[in-house]
């Protein structure tokens, strides 16, 4: 019997996020620069090498698999890759597969993700006005995520929005988008925005919207219902009475949410980060294209790196300095 994953502060590693890619066709100004410099792609894992590296994973405990980029939908031939782990869902080894995307190409490809067994979907999305979105996202079109909006719930899918938390950008939209959600069944998650990478003119601090300012806007109009569910993730959520919605609310800055995390995260190029926050990592490749006929040392070498897991991430901006920062995009570690 294959042991469990269990890192050092004996937490189970049940979680793994997956980044298929670090390209993405939007440009968003806290996720990467205007001119990314994007990785060969003989630096990437080929989809039969993702399969066999996430399969590992799932032989090791690893329960839930969220696909992530960049934007996942937009490297070729990725549903090949949700065909393949829709094994894992039959055997009852995986007990859910999901992923994280714009909405850009969901209006193509929501009937195959469900049709793959994926059941929810996250979608990232910050403002309702066109033209913010246009300015935020540099590259994206608001109507194109919308219309794969529609398309992912006449397929079954469900949705909940992602929203980053942007001083004097969205916070006049709180309530705009928190009933625009509700009118759509749709959850609503708001995330705090994080030290990571180098955006040229974009300054933190300015951007940064504690969530406990946003919460209590919140109640000036609704009652909100502190929920006790816990999925290991960093969200904490409450029920809004009048609307019935879920709220979720990621706050990596203002309040840390590591004694519970389960989860590590892979890079498109088979790094294994232990912590978001953290620079240190684990290069899984190597383990993998090295000894093609057998997974043992991939095996050894994940357990190595849960080894070294640590206990949380050193985010902090409450000394009006943006502490903690660490040097690479979003983009390249996965959303």
């Amino acid at each position: 019997m294959t042991l469990p994953l269990i890192d050092p502060f004996e937490r189970p590693i049940s979680y793994l996020r997956v980044s298929v890619t670090d390209r993405c066709d939007f440009r968003c100004v806290y996720c990467m620069s205007e001119n990314m410099t994007f990785l060969p792609k003989k630096e990437l894992l080929t989809l039969e090498e993702l399969d066999r590296m996430c399969s590992t994973f799932i032989r090791l405990g690893v329960e839930k698999l969220r696909i992530t980029g960049g934007e996942p939908l937009v490297r070729r031939d990725i549903m090949t890759f949700f065909r393949a782990m829709t094994r894992h869902l039959d055997s009852g080894a995986l007990k859910e597969l999901t992923l994280t995307t714009n909405g850009s190409q969901l209006e193509r490809f929501a009937s195959d993700l469900y049709a793959a067994g994926v059941r929810r979907v996250n979608i990232s999305l910050d403002t309702l006005d066109a033209g913010k979105f246009a300015d935020i996202t540099r590259w994206g079109r608001l109507p194109q995520v919308l219309k794969g909006i529609d398309a992912a719930q006449k397929a079954g899918l469900r949705v909940k929005i992602n929203a980053v938390a942007l001083k004097g950008f969205n916070d006049d939209e709180l309530f705009t988008i928190t009933e625009w959600a509700a009118s759509r069944d749709m959850d609503l998650t708001w995330i705090e925005v994080m030290p990571m990478g180098d955006i040229g003119n974009e300054d933190r601090l300015d951007q940064y919207w504690k969530l406990t300012d946003l919460r209590a806007q919140l109640a000036t109009r609704y009652t909100l219902t502190d929920l006790p569910e816990r999925t290991g993730g960093p969200a904490r959520y409450v029920r809004l009475e009048e609307t019935g919605q879920k709220i979720g609310f990621i706050t990596p800055l203002s309040h840390n949410f590591c004694e519970s995390c389960n989860r590590v995260r892979l890079t498109c190029t088979g790094e294994l980060f232990m912590c978001l926050g953290q620079e240190d990592n684990a290069d899984l490749r190597a383990a993998l294209r090295n000894n093609p006929g057998t997974d043992e040392p991939l095996e050894d070498a994940i357990r190595a790196a849960i080894g070294r897991k640590p206990k949380g991430h050193d985010f902090d901006y409450s000394r009006q300095t943006v502490d903690g920062r660490v040097s690479r995009h979003m983009s390249h570690t996965g959303g």
